[in-house]
């Protein structure tokens, strides 16, 4: 009985294709929309934790005045005997380095290149986890000294150097000359806006001497070891910086600091109310593709009154008609749900390229869409197929 019913069915599809495949648009677009908007959020998502976690493991990010306070602009910046007191009364630190930025215009040769000069210790390669395609980073010797040499990230290296080596190159970086010592691995994304890879890293007193002309450090990054606590060792930097900077109990701290890991959650989390957001916003044009196959299957049964009339009239049940009806609907919806996967897979690769986000592939999203369009099927062929079952076969067959 089902095997008749759904050659009945198909052959009433095939009878009207065009038709058809008007009728199922409505769904291919609702589950093709659902499945994209998922998947790019997904996506959104993975992009932006990665690109917190660049910044390097268990990490907390200091930076005078508070983020949102009136008074961040005038707040004390850092100096060395911060970092030094940090250090000496802080356990569980992996590495910490005070560290400052100034823009500047770099050459080589005939090309010229304006980026960020960040000044900062060795240990800040550690702690933001930068590695080395080439070379080497300078040593404590060298920064203590303040000597001009610098690592240098790809995004330079392009703009200066073009496909040639510049490890051993010298490079002139507002008026005094730099040795290229070393080139950073390419990060391959863009963090918080900007190019992680368009930086030149030199020794913090080089920077101070030569760029800024003071002692302040306009940020320290301090790395935990993965075996402590993140919180205490925050807990105990706040304590040290609130008594150096002469904070009373009864004010805010002047300065902020920073936790990747709460960084993370808090745009993750953004980033996914936004992906349900717009998986609902989807899902309304699978209802539209449910009421369209409700309408069309209405006119189908207005079409073949006399059709179901003979049926009823020869001995098929109520129940073999619904069924033949209902089988329709759901083909329908089906065939539409699983072209609409397959044009999401498409869609989802293509705009997670051009966006530069990762394309994430979630089985459970697909099959729920598939399953859903199945189910409006079934809820929206409900009603057309009862209509048909219920036909009276006298009043049926005389209806021209």
């Amino acid at each position: 009985m089902l095997w008749s019913a759904l050659k009945l069915a198909l052959g009433a599809i095939r009878r009207n294709l065009v038709r058809s495949i008007l009728t199922v648009l409505g769904v291919v677009i609702g589950v093709a929309a659902v499945i994209t908007m998922v998947t790019l959020g997904n996506g959104a998502t993975l992009a932006v934790t990665n690109q917190i976690s660049s910044l390097g493991s268990n990490l907390l990010m200091v930076r005078p005045g508070q983020r949102m306070g009136p008074e961040a602009g005038r707040a004390p910046r850092f100096r060395d005997a911060d970092v030094a007191a940090i250090e000496a009364g802080v356990s569980g630190i992996g590495a910490i380095s005070g560290v400052e930025s100034a823009g500047a215009v770099i050459v080589y040769r005939a090309q010229n290149w304006s980026t960020s000069v960040t000044g900062a210790e060795p240990a800040y390669f550690t702690a933001r986890n930068l590695v080395l395609a080439r070379g080497r980073v300078f040593n404590d010797a060298e920064a203590r000294a303040g000597r001009p040499v610098c690592v240098i990230g790809e995004t330079v290296r392009k703009e200066l150097f073009a496909t040639a080596d510049p490890v051993g190159s010298r490079i002139r970086v507002k008026g005094f000359a730099c040795d290229v010592v070393g080139l950073l691995k390419t990060s391959g994304q863009v963090s918080m806006g900007s190019d992680p890879d368009d930086v030149v890293i030199m020794p913090l007193r080089a920077v101070q001497r030569r760029l800024t002309g003071d002692q302040d450090i306009g940020s320290l990054v301090i790395s935990v070891k993965a075996s402590d606590d993140t919180d205490r060792v925050k807990s105990q930097v706040t304590d040290i910086l609130r008594e150096r900077r002469k904070v009373a109990s009864n004010e805010d701290d002047n300065f902020s600091i920073m936790d990747t890991r709460q960084i993370a959650q808090a745009m993750s989390g953004t980033t996914r109310v936004l992906t349900l957001l717009l998986g609902a916003v989807a899902a309304v044009s699978l209802l539209v593709g449910g009421i369209g196959i409700m309408n069309i299957m209405l006119v189908s049964v207005t079409e073949r009154t006399r059709e179901i009339g003979i049926r009823l009239a020869i001995g098929a049940l109520e129940r073999d008609v619904l069924l033949q009806f209902l089988i329709e609907a759901v083909v329908l919806s089906a065939f539409g749900g699983l072209v609409g996967v397959v044009l999401a897979a498409a869609a989802s690769a293509g705009l997670a390229g051009w966006m530069k986000v990762p394309y994430v592939f979630d089985p459970a999203v697909n099959l729920l869409a598939f399953t859903v369009a199945a189910l409006i099927g079934v809820v929206f062929g409900y009603f057309p197929a009862r209509r048909a079952a219920r036909l009276d076969p006298i009043e049926a067959l005389r209806h021209e």
